[in-house]
């Protein structure tokens, strides 16, 4: 089998049309067929790329070869977001009198998914510990139909014992899906451990430029035609040139990721002992309580990590302040650091109460550290918070 880097720039090649070495950009709406045999069985198959960009275009089975080959799945699918991508499968595979099983730490859209729309929808929701991998057995319901599943987590970096679900899941005849997003098929295939349906906002690694919007499926065909059929109804459609972009970012993927490792590695283990810091919560570390299962699952660690201010909100706001390089914006995995503060940005899709039993500490900032030079980023974040110290002890 074939390594990741040679992966991401070949495994679209006999997706290509004609004899350009850079895949054009199908910038169209819709196809034309040249009959009425071929019309008829352009407009019923699934994921097409060659009826209505709706249904697909060239650049959407371009970026869905890539990720299908890098997840070790059967097949892809693009959507217009990381959101569309869940919301869409979730409607896809759950109905009303369902239950579904998902983490208290997670993102805090896929939260509300859990916790807004679809007990809206009549679907009941179970949120567990996902470090007690007993806990997504005993939420376990004879109308379990989905379990949601997110490792390392947003933003904690909480570690989920995929293969444990997986084989429960199995078990029991349901469905679960991995938000890969944090990890990518770089450091970590959740379907090496039996996890049927793997999900990723685009918009983050995957891409990698922060200029782009997008989400991807991967998993077994049969599955992916369920979602396909919401996804043209819901019209979450991803742009031709957007799926050419995201292309473009995926060819560098494992490039990348090599240095987001490091920098996350060498952040982590620069903030973790400083006194303005509570706790740094990155897999990567040893002092870290899953550091062995991380291991077992993961081949690096990624460039996110949360750092718990021992100041609580107003010394989280001043170290996000002080920073240099990183950048105080939403999003994560592109070549730039960013910085934000998880309690304040998810005040426009939980409650406060919400928040509080995601476990989410006020002081937490989820530093996503870029490509940059290593050495400038480390010296960066400890001036910052350094700076948090003198200004406290000023007080």
């Amino acid at each position: 089998m074939s390594g990741s880097s040679t992966v991401a720039v070949h495994a679209d090649r006999d997706v290509h049309r004609g004899r350009a070495v850079a895949p054009p950009i199908y910038q169209t709406a819709t196809f034309w067929a040249g009959d009425a045999e071929q019309f008829a069985q352009a407009a019923v198959d699934r994921r097409s790329q060659g009826f209505y960009t709706r249904y697909g275009n060239p650049n959407h089975a371009q970026v869905a070869a890539v990720v299908a080959e890098l997840e070790r799945a059967e097949a892809a699918m693009v959507t217009a977001s990381g959101m569309a991508a869940l919301t869409t499968a979730v409607l896809a595979l759950v109905s009303a009198g369902d239950h579904v099983i998902g983490q208290k730490s997670t993102y805090g859209g896929t939260a509300s998914v859990l916790l807004n729309l679809l007990p809206r929808l009549g679907v009941s929701i179970t949120q567990v510990d996902q470090t007690d991998p007993e806990a997504f057995e005993k939420a376990l319901t004879p109308q379990t139909r989905l379990i949601l599943v997110e490792s390392p987590s947003n933003p904690l970096l909480q570690i989920t014992d995929l293969r444990a679900v997986a084989d429960l899941a199995r078990a029991h005849d349901v469905l679960t899906v991995a938000d890969n997003t944090f990890a990518t098929p770089v450091n970590q295939r959740p379907t090496d451990f039996g996890i049927d349906l793997v999900w990723h906002s685009a918009t983050k690694y995957l891409n990698g430029h922060s200029d782009v919007s997008a989400g991807v499926l991967a998993g077994p065909a049969e599955i992916l035609d369920q979602i396909w059929d919401v996804a043209v109804l819901t019209g979450a459609v991803l742009g031709p040139f957007d799926a050419w972009l995201l292309l473009r970012g995926l060819r560098t993927l494992p490039l990348r990721m090599a240095r987001h490792n490091v920098n996350g590695q060498a952040l982590a283990e620069a903030l973790q002992d400083h006194p303005a810091v509570a706790r740094v919560h990155y897999p990567g570390l040893a002092t870290h309580p899953q550091h062995a299962l991380a291991g077992s699952q993961m081949s690096g660690f990624g460039g996110v990590l949360g750092v718990e201010l021992a100041g609580g909100f107003e010394a989280a706001d001043a170290f996000l302040g002080r920073l240099r390089y990183a950048r105080r914006a939403a999003s994560l995995g592109g070549v730039e650091s960013l910085a934000v503060h998880p309690a304040s940005m998810w005040r426009g899709m939980l409650s406060e109460e919400q928040i509080a039993e995601s476990g989410v500490p006020l002081g937490l900032v989820r530093l996503a550290a870029g490509t940059e030079d290593t050495a400038d980023l480390v010296a960066d974040a400890l001036a910052a918070a350094d700076a948090v110290v003198a200004a406290a002890a000023s007080a």
